[in-house]
C-alpha cells in the first residue's frame, strides 16, 4: 500500500485518479480549494484518508495546501493533477499573477518546494504542450496581446520542464509528466473522446507500478507510452531559468 496525495481531486480526472487508487488498496489524501469542495470530495470518495485544503490560484493558498497536506502525510507519491484551462480574458489572481500560470505552474512548483520529498512525483500536462512556447520575458502575459489557448499550451510545457528539472536535480526519486489525453471533463468538454478511467490510468500506473517501464524518471508519458516531449522541455538552461522565475515569484527556491 502506498500513501498518495492527489491535487485537484474534488472532480474530473483527479477524482477518478483518487478512486482508482483507493480501489487498488492505497491510502489517498484528496485536495480541494475550499471547505465546500472538500466536503463534496470526501463524500465522493469516502474511503479516502482525508482532504487537504488550499486555493492553488494564490501563493498563500498554495502554502496552505502544502501545510495541510504535509500534516496528513507522509507520502510515497504526489500527483500534481490540479489545473485550469484556457480563458477568454486574462484573469489576475489575488497576487496579481495570471491565473493559468499561477494554478498550472506555480501551484506544482511551490508544492514541490514546500512538501517533504516523496519517492515518486507525477505532473499532469497535456498533448498541447507540443504547441507551447517558452517566454521567460513575459510569463504573466503582461506585454503580449492575450491568447488564452496559447497561455494554456505554454503552462503545460512549463509543467514538463518542471518535471524534467526535478528528475535531473533529484536522481534519487522518480519524476515524470503525463498527458492524460482528451478526456470528458469540465476542462475537456463534452466533445472529448476519452473516458475518465483512461484519463487516470497512466498516472495511477506510474504512482504504483513495479514494472520496469514505470520505474523511470524524466519522461513524458501518454497511455503508458514513453514519448518525446516538446524539444524545449529537455533544455536544461530553460529548466533552470523557469525554476529561477518561479522562485522569484513565490519567494521560495526549489531545494536540490
Amino acid at each position: 500500500m502506498a500513501s498518495i496525495f492527489v491535487t485537484g481531486s474534488s472532480d474530473g480526472i483527479g477524482l477518478q485518479t483518487a478512486r482508482q487508487l483507493v480501489n487498488g488498496g492505497h491510502r489517498v489524501v484528496l485536495h480541494a480549494r475550499d471547505e465546500a469542495r472538500a466536503a463534496a470530495a470526501a463524500a465522493a470518495v469516502p474511503e479516502a484518508a482525508a482532504v487537504a485544503i488550499g486555493d492553488l490560484s494564490a501563493v498563500a493558498g498554495i502554502r496552505q495546501a502544502a501545510g495541510s497536506a504535509s500534516e496528513l502525510g507522509p507520502y510515497d507519491v504526489v500527483i500534481h493533477n490540479a489545473g485550469v484551462g484556457s480563458a477568454a480574458a486574462r484573469h489576475p489572481t489575488a497576487d496579481g499573477y495570471e491565473r493559468i500560470f499561477a494554478v498550472n505552474v506555480l501551484g506544482p512548483y511551490l508544492l514541490t518546494a514546500l512538501m517533504p520529498v516523496p519517492s515518486r512525483l507525477v505532473y499532469l500536462t497535456s498533448g498541447l504542450q507540443s504547441a507551447g512556447r517558452v517566454n521567460l520575458g513575459d510569463l504573466q502575459w503582461e506585454r503580449r496581446a492575450w491568447n488564452g489557448m496559447q497561455a494554456y499550451c505554454d503552462s503545460k510545457l512549463y509543467d514538463v520542464l518542471l518535471a524534467f528539472a526535478v528528475a535531473r536535480r533529484r536522481p534519487d526519486l522518480l519524476s515524470s509528466a503525463v498527458d492524460p489525453g482528451w478526456i470528458k471533463t469540465k476542462l475537456g468538454g463534452p466533445r472529448a473522446t476519452g473516458e475518465l478511467p483512461a484519463g487516470a490510468d497512466t498516472q495511477v500506473w506510474l504512482a504504483t507500478s513495479g514494472e520496469p517501464e514505470a520505474l523511470v524518471t524524466g519522461r513524458y508519458f501518454k497511455r503508458r507510452q514513453d514519448l518525446r516531449a516538446n524539444p524545449d522541455a529537455y533544455d536544461t538552461e530553460l529548466q533552470e531559468a523557469l525554476l529561477a522565475a518561479c522562485a522569484k515569484l513565490t519567494g521560495t527556491e526549489l531545494p536540490g
